[in-house]
């Protein structure tokens, strides 16, 4: 198994890779330090994502880190990930454990303490927290603040991710907050050096 759920966790999707191969954004952005990649495309069917998904996959084997399916167990199962991250209208954690081989990454997505009690209640590996600062990345997304990640890292055991709206002007508010490490999508992958962009977040977390 790869490294544990700490520092720079980035999430690939390819409508926020400014038209540039998924693929390559995840392998600049590993080159750069991230710890953990997730793969999240909510536009194309899953076997169109397959070839990517295993790509991706090898490049954390090859750079030790995690590699992470958003929403989908069976995909996550299928393309070999090392876990999957759920949100609150996904499977549970305790229904995701059902399903898959021990040592399996569970994420779940949380807004308040409650939300995170319940998900370690269920079995989950960590609780990401958000949104953290302004994001238009998700439309969807419930607004929190660095108060909530705070609240959240005392009242649970299990690493905490920071996310939404982070970059390297508010990273250290996050990481001060509580973050063991912090999800970022357009802060990586929509600007133009990927791998600069990670080494600067991931430099962070180095001691």
């Amino acid at each position: 198994m790869p490294n544990g759920i700490c520092g720079l966790y980035v999430i690939v999707d390819p409508a926020a890779c400014a038209g540039r191969d998924p693929v390559d954004v995840a392998r600049l952005a590993l080159e750069g330090g991230a710890a953990m990649v997730q793969w999240r495309d909510k536009r194309c069917d899953k076997g169109d994502q397959i070839s990517d998904a295993r790509a991706i996959r090898k490049l954390c084997r090859e750079h030790d880190a995690l590699f992470i399916v958003n929403d989908h167990v069976d995909f996550a199962l299928a393309v070999g990930a090392d876990g999957v991250h759920l949100g609150q209208r996904d499977l549970s954690a305790a229904e995701a454990r059902a399903l898959v081989p021990e040592g399996f990454v569970v994420g779940v997505s949380t807004n308040n303490v409650e939300e995170a009690e319940r998900a370690v209640a269920d079995g989950a590996s960590y609780v990401a927290v958000g949104s953290i600062f302004a994001t238009d990345t998700k439309s969807t997304a419930r607004p929190a603040s660095p108060d909530t990640l705070r609240d959240v890292k005392r009242a649970v055991r299990l690493p905490v991710v920071a996310i939404g709206g982070i970059n390297a002007d508010n990273v250290e508010e996050a990481v001060a907050a509580g973050a063991d490490a912090v999800a970022v999508i357009s802060a990586v992958c929509a600007v133009d050096d990927v791998r600069a962009a990670a080494q600067e977040l991931a430099a962070r977390f180095k001691v």
